[in-house]
């Protein structure tokens, strides 16, 4: 909802940064591959309590997600690259509810729920871009250079990140945030299809 506004202020620094990597050789891919593996970091911190260790990579795995795509537009972008960053950012989504899940076994029900409304989300995201794309439609809220269409919604990755700081600072409540997250996700699915119904019909 808010990435587009939030944007134009973090691009230019993450841009900076990507061209002195960029310079040193790190490419877009070693970036997606690193933001794996600390993404699971994240869960193994998670599912032993350490929140606030947790809270710090998953900020760094956003940095990071936000600097692949920034170098790989440096040079030449590819295909393969958007493919791997979209997978790095699900693996990403998936594993910070797990982690919630195995550190209190009372939270396995609501992570459940939060998975399952991140997957028909991205259902509802990636069946848009693959469908509007061979439909000919042209993207109107393009965030930087995209390797897929992209279909707005209520939750996007700002919003995501939010909540993802506040389960760590507020574990004791991650089953309603959590709740409250997948209504909102639903929402977002709805909005989706309602997009989808005008512009695909």
């Amino acid at each position: 909802m808010f990435d587009a506004r939030i944007r134009p202020h973090i691009d230019p620094i993450l841009n900076h940064i990507a061209r002195i990597l960029h310079r040193t050789g790190v490419g877009a891919n070693m970036l997606s591959y690193i933001g794996v593996i600390i993404a699971i970091a994240v869960s193994i911190f998670l599912v032993y309590q350490a929140y606030l260790i947790a809270l710090f990579l998953i900020i760094i795995n956003r940095i990071i997600d936000g600097l692949d795509g920034a170098v790989a537009r440096m040079g030449r972008p590819t295909p393969f690259g958007g493919y791997i960053d979209s997978i790095a950012d699900y693996i990403f989504y998936i594993v910070i509810p797990l982690g919630f899940a195995f550190a209190v076994p009372q939270n396995m029900q609501s992570a459940m729920i939060l998975i399952a409304s991140f997957t028909l989300t991205a259902v509802s995201f990636l069946a848009y871009a693959a469908i509007a794309e061979r439909a000919g439609i042209k993207d109107e809220h393009q965030y930087g250079d995209k390797s897929f269409l992209y279909n707005i919604g209520l939750m996007e990755g700002g919003e995501t990140i939010l909540f993802f700081i506040l389960f760590c600072i507020f574990p004791a409540y991650f089953a309603p945030l959590a709740y409250i997250f997948a209504a909102l996700c639903g929402l977002t699915i709805i909005q989706r299809m309602v997009i989808a119904a005008k512009k695909l019909s």
